[in-house]
């Protein structure tokens, strides 16, 4: 695991030295033909460039800082500083595109007259090329090794050939009808732009508050889970999550009443192992729920609450079931929807329906939530 982190971060730190490097260059050769040209859109482009620099460059020190050693004050590690570092691209991308729109609205009131040459276009051009060579290059790295800072710096990119490009279009329509447009159109490119950084802002955000786990990772440890003999079902999965790829959590099976206590000790380390071995994700904990193999009579009665219970719209999930005739007692766990408009009056519902039909029982029933719910 820990070598599978160092080559994470070696990657990133790679991908993102070579994205420095790019943009410096460009930067430079972007501000000479600005400031030759006069032209505002490529000093803007160029101030961009910088600020996609300083923004791989917050992407190393974050995946610096995340790949820290876990500690007495963080036992679950430094991981999630990486979404703080996407976040501080988040805004950096949004305080360009404000940038850029006022220095645009600037000359839209007071233009000035660009001169270009073929000269300048052509680097231009060149520029556009490197670009989106290195957006489409960062992205793919940060979805292949789940950096969002990565992704953030490639989306970047690929805006910034698209703010290239117009600047050409601009250049070229103005050098052959003498129409300048460039300020309005780096008017509309700086819209684009805030745009762009709300919506990465906003995406990162919802990270850092904590977002359910991913549906298809969820469904695919339930499945390892239950492959395992003596596991008649997995439920309850709950996944924390510290970091890109980092993630513990905590899940409940349901086992024959017949198991002993070192049966069921075996069988719950053999799980763990199993669970972190094909999916790299630590089960802190597992919960048992005995399932009745000895009555007869308890099946029959199982399968009459089911029927009642989903009888209920919004009802996804029933288990744990239990019945333990010396007390006359029910359990179970209900897991509702959160589409319900009020999951908690569904659950009075099933609890009214339940014991209308078995009013002589006691009834133990449990509002339980799908934390992976698509």
């Amino acid at each position: 695991m820990q070598q599978d982190t160092e080559n994470r971060s070696k990657i990133i730190i790679r991908t993102s030295i070579t994205g420095i490097v790019a943009n410096v260059f460009l930067a430079a050769f972007k501000a000479v033909i600005g400031v030759l040209t006069h032209s505002i859109a490529i000093v803007l482009d160029a101030v961009n460039n910088i600020s996609d620099a300083g923004s791989s460059l917050i992407t190393i020190i974050g995946t610096k800082l995340a790949g820290r050693q876990p500690d007495k004050k963080h036992p679950f590690g430094y991981g999630r500083i990486e979404y703080l570092s996407a976040m501080v691209i988040s805004v950096i991308v949004l305080y360009a595109g404000i940038t850029s729109f006022v220095e645009s609205v600037k000359k839209i009131i007071k233009p000035a007259t660009p001169d270009y040459s073929v000269a300048s276009l052509i680097i231009v051009g060149v520029a556009v090329i490197v670009k989106i060579v290195l957006g489409r290059y960062v992205k793919s790295v940060g979805e292949k090794v789940n950096s969002d800072s990565l992704v953030n710096s490639g989306e970047d990119a690929t805006l910034d050939s698209v703010i290239s490009a117009s600047t050409l279009v601009a250049a070229i329509i103005f050098m052959t009808t003498g129409l300048s447009l460039e300020a309005w159109l780096g008017a509309v490119i700086s819209l684009v732009i805030i745009k762009s950084g709300f919506e990465m802002l906003k995406d990162t955000i919802s990270q850092i508050l904590g977002e359910r786990s991913d549906p298809e990772l969820a469904k695919s440890i339930k499945q390892t889970v239950t492959d395992i003999e003596g596991v008649q079902g997995a439920y309850d999965l709950v996944l924390n999550n510290y970091g890109p790829d980092a993630w513990n959590g905590s899940i409940h099976i349901e086992v024959p009443d017949t198991f002993s206590a070192d049966r069921i000790d075996r069988l719950i380390r053999e799980i763990q192992l199993a669970v972190y071995t094909a999916h790299r994700v630590v089960l802190t904990a597992v919960g048992v729920y005995s399932i009745n193999t000895k009555d007869e009579e308890a099946k029959a009665v199982e399968e009459k609450v089911r029927e009642i219970v989903f009888a209920r719209e919004h009802v996804m999930q029933m288990h744990g079931f239990y019945l333990t005739k010396e007390t006359n007692t029910i359990r179970f766990d209900v897991v509702v929807s959160f589409d319900a408009t009020d999951r908690r009056e569904v659950y009075k519902q099933i609890i009214a329906d339940v014991k209308e039909a078995f009013p002589d029982h006691k009834l133990q029933i449990a509002l339980d939530t799908d934390f992976s719910e698509e």
